[in-house]
């Protein structure tokens, strides 16, 4: 059982001190949004997923509300690129491509990094370890997290090619590829496993992603499977999937 000091700090405080040396973009208000929705599903049945973990900051959040609740699993699922997967396009900015049981995958295509936030921001992670994966694994096993976290190198497509039929998901966190397609088809793959009163949650909501934007439109608010669709922080809107009549 928890110390009394252990249930009496506060949730935003602990988040702060587990990711505060964890690269990644998502902002403290919206990782405790996302602490809330994993605590407060803890009578649902079934496991925790996210599409784009990088290094792990919102993993981090995510597996420390199930390991507080018990009985939950966190899928990471993320194509974790390496040094030598990234490419500089004509204009400069960068893509990456990743090989993965000999299939090749592709990202930021569509919608490159711009070569001053790649040289800021991306490449420093490679200087002293070439491998995200292993940067992932680093962070995760410093919070003590191994046995709630499960990596998946990959995208949703194979992720759910390799899950039980009987698999559940009570909260998807859709983080990863941001064309329209990708976050349709993440949509189309984990909302079938999704359980009744279920969340499902997206980063860079209604803000600079085009593509991301019209597939919550079209795939979320426009369809009468969810409800409580909300824009919960600057960039995170969450809906929750209601029973069918």
């Amino acid at each position: 059982m928890p110390t009394l000091n252990e249930i009496t700090v506060p949730v935003i405080d602990e988040i702060e001190r587990m990711v505060k040396n964890v690269h990644g973009w998502l902002p403290l208000d919206q990782l405790y949004t996302l602490f809330q929705l994993a605590y407060l599903t803890a009578d649902l049945q079934g496991d925790i997923v996210e599409i784009g973990s990088w290094c792990g900051r919102s993993s981090i959040v995510l597996g420390m509300a199930a390991k507080l609740t018990g009985n939950t699993h966190v899928y990471c699922i993320d194509l974790f690129p390496e040094k030598k997967d990234w490419i500089q396009n004509s204009d400069d900015s960068y893509s990456f491509n990743v090989t993965i049981n000999g299939r090749k995958y592709g990202a930021y295509h569509q919608q490159t990094v711009w070569k001053e936030p790649f040289e800021e921001q991306i490449a420093p992670l490679y200087e002293q370890n070439h491998s995200l994966f292993d940067i992932f694994k680093a962070n995760i096993t410093e919070h003590e997290l191994n046995d709630i976290i499960c990596p998946f190198k990959g995208n949703s497509d194979g992720f759910v090619q390799s899950v039980p039929d009987d698999f559940k998901c009570k909260l998807a966190f859709i983080d990863g590829d941001h064309s329209y397609e990708a976050v349709c088809c993440d949509i189309e793959n984990i909302k079938e496993y999704l359980v009744t009163g279920g969340w499902i949650c997206f980063d860079d909501a209604f803000s600079t992603y085009d593509g991301v934007n019209r597939a919550i439109e079209e795939c979320i608010i426009e369809n009468t499977d969810f409800e409580f669709c909300r824009q919960m922080t600057r960039k995170l809107f969450v809906a929750r999937k209601q029973k069918l009549h």
